[in-house]
């Protein structure tokens, strides 16, 4: 009888027992945590499909990736995939999906800032309509490229030597449909026509049957009567490539 092993006592059964059943109450909670989705990797890889898909754009890009509420509990996804809703473009105060296609599927939005610093060719003072732009009219600005309209034009040579077609304030960005290129082709000039090919030049006269901006095609009719077309340029010469 000595050798029988001493029985558990009735506050050690207790205890086993209160631990067993704390153990049983956290497996819940343990296998919630371990299904749910990563918040931390959704940014991320709304990050990453962002800086991807705006690659090669012009100046310097600033990307802010907006919160995610970090109560949501979605179900873990292998491959959660990003996309850009229809109608959404990834420019200023956008809007990227993100969803899964597993087992319990879900679809989410994220907020997202894409600023596009560069420099902008702006008026230094008030210009007014007809008036030639020069290079004194012209500075450069850093400014948002997501909060000006489109057709702003970023290099100052392309604005230079152009015709207002309406007034500028001071500061205004220029855009290529506030500019007319100047009309170097007056109807009925005579002009030289240059024609250009593989390894040869030749000229000729004819009249110019139109007006004719810098690098605006132009009808001329030859001294024979025919008639040619051809890119306008400087100095009454219309060009013609073959």
């Amino acid at each position: 009888m000595d050798n029988l092993p001493a029985r558990p006592s009735f506050a050690s059964k207790r205890f086993h027992m209160a631990l067993c059943g704390l153990l049983l109450s956290l497996l819940p909670i343990f296998a919630s945590a371990a299904a749910t989705q990563d918040i931390g990797a959704i940014r991320k890889a709304v990050d990453s499909f962002v800086r991807q898909n705006t690659a090669g754009q012009s100046g310097e890009m600033e990307l802010t990736v907006g919160a995610i509420d970090p109560r949501l509990r979605l179900p873990a996804c292998d491959a959660p995939e990003v996309f850009l809703p229809t109608g959404s473009r990834l420019w200023g105060n956008a809007t990227v999906g993100v969803r899964c296609q597993g087992a319990t599927p879900w679809t989410i939005y994220v907020p997202v800032s894409v600023k596009v610093m560069a420099q902008v060719a702006v008026a230094a003072h008030p210009l007014s309509a007809g008036q030639t732009v020069s290079q004194s009219d012209v500075l450069l600005q850093g400014s948002d490229l997501s909060q000006l309209p489109p057709g702003v034009i970023l290099d100052p040579a392309l604005a230079i030597g152009k015709t207002v077609i309406s007034g500028v304030s001071s500061g205004q960005a220029f855009r290529q449909d506030m500019l007319r290129s100047p009309q170097v082709i007056q109807q009925g000039q005579t002009v030289k026509l240059v024609a250009k090919g593989s390894g040869f030049q030749v000229s000729s006269e004819g009249k110019a049957l139109a007006n004719a901006t810098l690098g605006q095609t132009v009808s001329v009719r030859t001294q024979s009567g025919q008639i040619i077309n051809g890119i306008a340029r400087q100095n009454g010469v219309v060009e013609v490539n073959f």
